[in-house]
């Protein structure tokens, strides 16, 4: 069975939008393109560098895939390049794009039972990058198996959310924590099982 794993840049105050570059996505108004920036170190891209050594293939949604698909495989041999180009790109779209990318894939259609069938075939892990749209749905239909969250010493007021309305309420257990130099938190989580409440009284 594959995992599919989350892996996102957040604010402290959820947003998850443009973190790399001033142009990557600026809908809606949004002005602080590449935010992440500041806080990159040494100590950030070696952990980001683990995390792209380990065996996977990569789950997205178009607007990321239209934004990776031209870059990644004209980018000399890197940590990430490497991977990102050797992977199966699943991509999910309810149109049908044009997938140029070398070993590209279309989810569309009922895409949930097809994410669901995805899951348990044998294989890698599911890697999501960006894909903030593509999200909500696996948030909303309670497929994320892992959280490997990046959250940064800022807030930006508005933007688009890693977590927004719909998300299936459920609990997680922190499985690895790090923060770097800069004050950034690398937190990975795994899902597990229900909320639970209770009273201090």
């Amino acid at each position: 069975m594959r995992k599919i794993v989350v892996l996102s840049f957040i604010s402290l105050d959820g947003i998850m939008q443009a973190p790399g570059a001033p142009e990557e996505d600026t809908s809606d108004g949004f002005q602080y393109g590449g935010w992440t920036v500041p806080y990159s170190d040494e100590f950030s891209g070696n952990l980001m560098g683990e995390q792209m050594a380990m065996p996977f293939d990569l789950l997205l949604g178009r607007k990321t895939y239209d934004i990776f698909a031209p870059y990644w495989p004209t980018q000399g041999p890197s940590e990430v390049s490497v991977p990102f180009n050797k992977a199966t790109k699943y991509v999910v779209s309810g149109s049908s794009p044009e997938l140029t990318w070398e070993n590209s894939e279309l989810v569309d259609g009922d895409v949930v039972s097809k994410l669901q069938e995805l899951k348990q075939q044998d294989g890698p892990m599911l890697q999501v990058h960006g894909s903030g749209t593509m999200i909500q749905t696996l948030l909303n239909n309670d497929l994320v198996d892992e959280l490997w969250l990046k959250i940064f010493p800022v807030t930006l007021g508005s933007g688009k959310r890693l977590f927004a309305e719909g998300t299936t309420p459920a609990a997680f257990e922190l499985i690895d924590s790090k923060v770097t130099p800069r004050g950034v938190i690398f937190a990975n989580y795994k899902r597990a099982g229900d909320v639970k409440t209770g009273s201090f009284d």
